[in-house]
Formats: structure tokens, sequence, C-alpha cells
């Protein structure tokens, strides 16, 4: 009997041992799991205690616990849980009293990032009504259908921006559109300053009968997609969206001790609600920057003793291209959560920074699925296992990218892609995990739901993103598709061949997109790129490493030389203006090369060899 009992504790003793040996990562799967259990629980329980809890409860709860601490550090402002607490609530009342909101309206912002920004928010759901959130470079016709697409009657803003309202300053007194600064004066007629009545208003709390019919369907803010092709879109987050992603923070392990860094816009997903959403969430402190600054960004996190920072895009990349220095280490940052992180750059900031850990999310503003890399492999966005499926029923599906529609087998249904091929990214709408779509036409958001995907009458949200999941269970982002194109029968993934080229030394940045070229199936590769600066283009070079790194249908046939590379507010490439320019020298006048695989390098583009590819003279 000993020697039974004996073996038993062998075996307990090695379970964890050949569990981490055969499943390395199962412990952090149950984790996560339970972890996401346990939010969704606790914010459905919170919605049944109280029918239109929101944000705006969550930052209460905290201000009763903590009211004297630092919420919002601004360069040398500080402001408390009380202090906000306070401004917003006389915000509030200027809004339903001067302003004239009522519950269930909506009021646009029009601000660069400040603590303004945020209080104007909190201020705007303790009387419920919804923000919408406009980039503020956006400017006259999308300025407008931005109001417009919304419903917007109120519009906030500061002096900063006075050329861009006096623009259109007229259509909208036209349209009912009422116009107010959020400062002590006016230096346009006819718009008044409320920063004056704001100060001077009660700072009593607002009483919850103001918002009683807001219910977890109502719309909290509305969030603008990048628009890099057409205008863009106003997606909706309701109250329950919004208080699930507001826990991301939380699931990565983030709590009220730590100190959060964001220089992203806060007319962003990632910004406003990841991050201050998120502070709120857990009750931890948020430093916020009017802009992203490479040559601040450290001095600021040693600063303020950041624990967190929030990236997008590009981000650390530019951190990573700043000229080294000797402090690099010298920081408190522990993790860092954002998305769209290249491999090279997420190795580099690694080596160069520290071990910071890298929470690299996946996701989109409207959708009803999403990922989130608790692990830190190099590379993925996220990772699947059978728990997260109890959770969320997704596919990644066949995509025929020359009809831009999935691919269907002869009884109608999309096909799934086996482990290690790239599919298009579905989400099966449900209760759950619905799919809200845009304010405004609704055609918009039917493009968006895939039907009859898996089975006769089911519903399916369309990512619009190519994906990969390996045989371990890690997610990797491929590329969108409106950016893969196929070239000789074969599928081109711009993000894959961006990767590679951005390892030439001469290279600062580069855009790769297809362009279409008479007489030719499909699109050919060309490549915007930015050069580093006191770097010439070096078409030898560039062949060599094109032709050494990617496959033939893959190379860039095209190079345009450009001095900056058009970016969105998030940092995400601009292709839509590229594709339509085209190869042609008598369009472009930045300088173009063509790839010559009889001289085996790239040659200046002249209009010779266009004519001699376009009346197809030349062989591609």
């Amino acid at each position: 009997m000993l020697d039974l009992y004996t073996v038993l504790l062998g075996l307990l003793v090695l379970l964890p041992l050949l569990g981490n040996l055969f499943f390395p990562y199962i412990w952090l799967d149950l984790k996560i799991f339970f972890q996401n259990v346990y939010l969704g629980y606790k914010c459905n329980r919170r919605l049944q205690r109280q029918l239109n809890f929101s944000i705006v409860d969550l930052f209460l709860l905290k201000v009763q616990k903590h009211p004297t601490k630092t919420l919002i550090i601004f360069g040398d402002e500080v402001y408390t849980y009380q202090d906000i607490d306070r401004l917003s609530s006389q915000a509030a009342r200027v809004f339903q009293g001067q302003v004239g909101l009522k519950e269930g309206e909506t009021a646009a912002v029009f601000l660069k990032n400040c603590p303004a920004y945020i209080w104007v928010w909190l201020g705007l759901e303790k009387i419920g009504c919804a923000m919408a959130c406009v980039n503020y470079n956006v400017r006259s016709k999308v300025l407008l259908h931005a109001l417009s697409s919304c419903g917007s009657k109120v519009l906030l803003t500061t002096p900063d921006f006075k050329a861009a309202i006096e623009d259109i300053l007229p259509t909208l007194r036209k349209e009912g559109v009422q116009v107010f600064y959020l400062s002590d004066d006016s230096p346009t007629e006819g718009v008044e300053a409320l920063l004056g009545q704001i100060k001077s208003s009660s700072a009593e709390p607002i009483p919850l009968s103001v918002r009683a019919n807001c219910t977890p369907k109502s719309v909290s803010i509305y969030i603008f997609t990048s628009g890099t092709t057409g205008l863009p879109k106003a997606a909706i987050v309701n109250h329950r969206k919004l208080l699930h992603v507001s826990s991301v923070l939380r699931l990565c392990g983030i709590s009220s001790n730590d100190i959060v860094y964001n220089a992203l816009p806060l007319y962003h997903m990632t910004g406003l609600v990841v991050g201050v959403g998120g502070c709120l969430e857990v009750g931890s402190t948020f430093v916020l920057k009017s802009k992203f600054s490479v040559s601040q960004f450290w001095d600021d996190c040693r600063r303020y003793r950041v624990s967190l920072i929030l990236y997008v895009g590009e981000v650390l990349r530019y951190l990573c291209h700043a000229p080294p220095k000797q402090n690099d280490r010298e920081h408190s940052v522990q993790k860092a959560l954002g998305n769209g992180i290249r491999v090279e750059v997420w190795k580099e900031f690694l080596r160069r920074f520290g071990p910071i850990q890298i929470c690299e999310l996946y996701g989109a503003t409207e959708a009803n699925i999403g990922f989130i890399n608790y692990t830190g492999k190099v590379g993925a966005v996220g990772r699947v296992n059978v728990f997260l499926k109890k959770l969320a029923d997704f596919e990644l599906i066949r995509y025929d990218p020359d009809t831009g529609e999935p691919v269907r087998d002869e009884k109608g249904y999309c096909i799934p892609v086996a482990p290690g091929e790239t599919g298009l990214l579905v989400g099966k709408i449900t209760t759950i995990n619905p799919f809200i779509g845009y304010a405004g036409d609704r055609q918009k958001t039917e493009k968006k739901i895939l039907r009859d995907v898996r089975k006769k009458g089911d519903y399916y949200f369309n990512s619009g993103d190519l994906l990969r999941i390996d045989h371990e269970g890690f997610v990797y982002f491929q590329d969108r598709i409106g950016d893969t194109f196929r070239w000789k029968g074969e599928n081109v993934a711009t993000t894959e061949v961006e990767k590679i080229l951005t390892t030439v030394n001469f290279i600062q940045q580069v855009n790769v997109y297809g362009v279409p070229v008479p007489g030719h199936e499909g699109k050919i590769g060309m490549a915007a790129i930015q050069l580093k600066e006191g770097l010439p283009f070096d078409g030898e070079e560039m062949y060599r490493h094109a032709t050494d790194y990617l496959p033939n249908y893959a190379i860039p046939h095209f190079i345009r030389i450009q001095k900056a590379l058009e970016i969105t507010g998030s940092f995400k490439h601009i292709k839509g203006q590229l594709v339509k320019d085209g190869f042609d020298p008598a369009v472009i006048s930045d300088p173009l090369f063509f790839l010559d695989v009889s001289e085996k390098r790239y040659v200046p583009m002249t209009q010779q060899i266009y004519s001699s590819i376009v009346e197809k003279r030349r062989k591609l």
C-alpha cells in the first residue's frame, strides 16, 4: 500500500512537469479562459443589477474608493479622480442647460489629446448622450460627412481649429449643427465659448434619473474607421461593448498600481476605450501625451514612472530607429499593449529596451472577435485553444482575391482552411458576440455580414483580414483583403513583402501595393519607399535583396521614391491613391524605378519603358 501511495504522490509531482513539457501553454490558456469568463460574468451581473450601468458608473465607484488619487497627468497638469468627477459634472450641466442636449442625442468632439477630452466624455455619459470621436485631421467634406453620419447636432472643439470650423460653418448652420469652443473666448463670430460657463457651474452630482432610459444597447461612442479608402464610417460602440473592451487592461494583468502612458489619438479605440476606459476599470493613472514624440517618449516614461505603454502601428518602429542612448534600458516599463508591430521591430525593441512583455492585440472597433497574445510569442497576434473556442465562434475560410469573395463548395458553404494556411477571419454573429455595425447607411453594415457560411441561415462578421493559425494554435496577421493582390496566379500579401524589404539598409519605410497592368490579369507589385536620411537608392542592392528573399511573383516590379509615406492617424499606410496613380512617369513626379531582369537591377523608369509595357512589347 505504501508503494501505491508513493507512486500516486510521484504522479502528482510529475503531472505539472509533464503538462509543461507536452502542453507548455496549458496553464496560461486556463488562466486567460477563466479571467475571460469571470470578467464577462462580472459585467453581466452589473448590468442585471443596474440596467443603465455604464463606464461612468465604473468611474464613480473609483471616485468613491480613492477620490484624491491621480487619474490624469498631462505635462505638468495633474487631475485626481475627484477633479475629473467635478469637471465632468460641471460640463454635464452646461451641455444639458445652455447647449440643450437631451438624453439619447449625440455631440461630436473635434479635439486634440487633452484632459478635456476625458471630462467631456464622462460629462456626456452622465446625461445619457453619445460622443462622436472625430479625427481632428479631417477637413471640409470629410468633416461634414463625419458629423452627419452619426446625426450629431452639436460640435465641441477649440480655437486651434478655427480655420477648419469657419470653412464649413455656413453649411453647419444650414444643417442645424451648433458649434461651441471649449475655451474662455471665441475668435469666431456666432460660435460661443463654453469653458467659462463650465468652470462656474455647479459640481453637484448629476442625478441618475437624467440617463434613466439608457440601456446596454444604447450608443456610448462613435469611433470612425481610418478611411484608407473612401469616407470614414462611424462604428457604433454601445455601453455593453465599451465595458467589455475596457476590461482588456485587467485581462493583461494591469492593476490600480500601474501607470499607463498614451501618446495615441483619443479618437481611436486603443487610446480612448482600451487606455482611458481600462484605467477607469482598474482604477489606475493615465499619462496623456498631446501627440507622439520619439525624443520625449522614454524621458516621459522615466519622469512619470510608467509601467505600461500603449502602441499602434509603427510607433515602436519609430522608437527603434531613434539614435541609441546609454540609458535606453533605464525605465520602469514592464508591458507594452497594442497592435501592428512587425517581427523584426519586435525583436529589436526587446533587444534594445529590455525584457518588456509585448501584449499584441488583434481586433477592430466594429468587430465581434479579437485575440490577445498573452504568451509573448514573437510575431503572433493571439492564441487559439479549445477553451477560447467555447467563448467565441470563428473560422478562417478560403478567399479569392480576384473575385473579392470567399470560396464556396458545391453546397454553397464557405470552406475552412487547414492549419497553417492563410484564410479570411469571420466571426459568428450571436447574442453574446453581436455585430452592431455602423451609423447611417445600413448598406455599409450589410456589406460586412456573410450569410450561409457553415450552414443555412447563419450570419458571420467579415473582418476583411487574412490570418493564419499554426499547428500550435498561434494566430498571425497576414494582410487585409484590400491589400492582398494576385499576380501570376499567386496571392501576394503586402505585409509579408514589406517585412522583407524593410531590412534593406537604405530603406526607412516601405508601402507595398498592387497596380493593374493593361493586358495582364491581376495586379503587379509596386513599392513606395522612403529612404533613410542621407542614403541614396541603390538599384543593384535592391534587386539582389528582392530576388534573394522573395519569390518571383512577389517581387515589386516598380519602385516609387517618396519623401514621406502617407499614413492614417493610427499609423496605417494609405494605399488607395498610390494604386490609382499606377506607374506612369508622365503622371507621377516622384522618382520611379523599374525591375530590369536583363541588367539585374532597378533602372530609372522612362516613358519608353512605360510604353513598351502598356503595348505588351516588354515581358513582365
